[in-house]
């Protein structure tokens, strides 16, 4: 789901001086690539060890629960704007904080989806279901397009508060489905070298993911 230029107008009625420097609102989302290469290693040899050490973390789950730490990003989001209507000038570290959760959950969400399609997927199939999970990318971007058209063209009036706020909601609900969904889910794993696929994999979100 596309945040940037939104994101960016927001940091333009902030207080932008971090650290003894004075920044430009369109330098602050430049702090999500910096925290993605930050995050990767600390993600996997801290993050993911810990949390297995209190239950057993299968894909679904890293996926479920970046989920909704993406969508907490969004309640930052939202709390920023309502000081901004009351007349206030927040710091920028509110922001940055916000792009720290967004990050978080980006990195455990992105990979993780990328490495679990290709593992689902049959070996003919490996190609064109990790294109598709690429694409879900460009159709949250499309999504954002539609709706900010809907707000310009039909003369719809929506504060920022009430539309990051939108998101927040979509955000939450978007994940509490993922959740559901994959309480039912039974995988099995394809590997390339394999011809058949290994015995069924439950990989559910509220329970053990270990294959039977």
């Amino acid at each position: 789901m596309s945040n940037g230029v939104e994101w960016t107008l927001q940091a333009e009625k902030m207080d932008l001086h971090w650290m003894g420097m004075n920044l430009i609102a369109a330098q602050v989302q430049t702090a999500n690539p910096i925290l993605i290469l930050i995050f990767i290693p600390i993600v996997n040899y801290l993050i993911y060890p810990a949390i297995d050490r209190v239950f057993p973390l299968t894909p679904l789950r890293k996926i479920g629960i970046g989920l909704f730490i993406t969508a907490l990003s969004f309640v930052v989001i939202v709390w920023i704007q309502s000081q901004i209507d009351a007349g206030m000038k927040p710091s920028i570290n509110w922001q940055l904080l916000a792009y720290v959760i967004l990050t978080l959950g980006e990195a455990m969400v992105s990979i993780t989806g990328l490495e679990f399609s290709y593992t689902q997927a049959p070996n003919s199939m490996k190609s064109s279901v990790m294109a598709l999970w690429l694409l879900t990318v460009a159709s949250g971007e499309g999504f954002v397009a539609l709706v900010n058209k809907w707000i310009l063209g039909g003369g719809h009036k929506l504060s920022a508060y009430q539309y990051f706020s939108f998101f927040t909601w979509l955000m939450f609900g978007a994940a509490i489905v993922f959740v559901i969904v994959a309480c039912f889910y039974k995988g099995r794993t394809y590997l390339q070298t394999q011809l058949t696929p290994d015995e069924i994999a439950t990989e559910p979100i509220l329970h053990s993911g270990t294959p039977s």
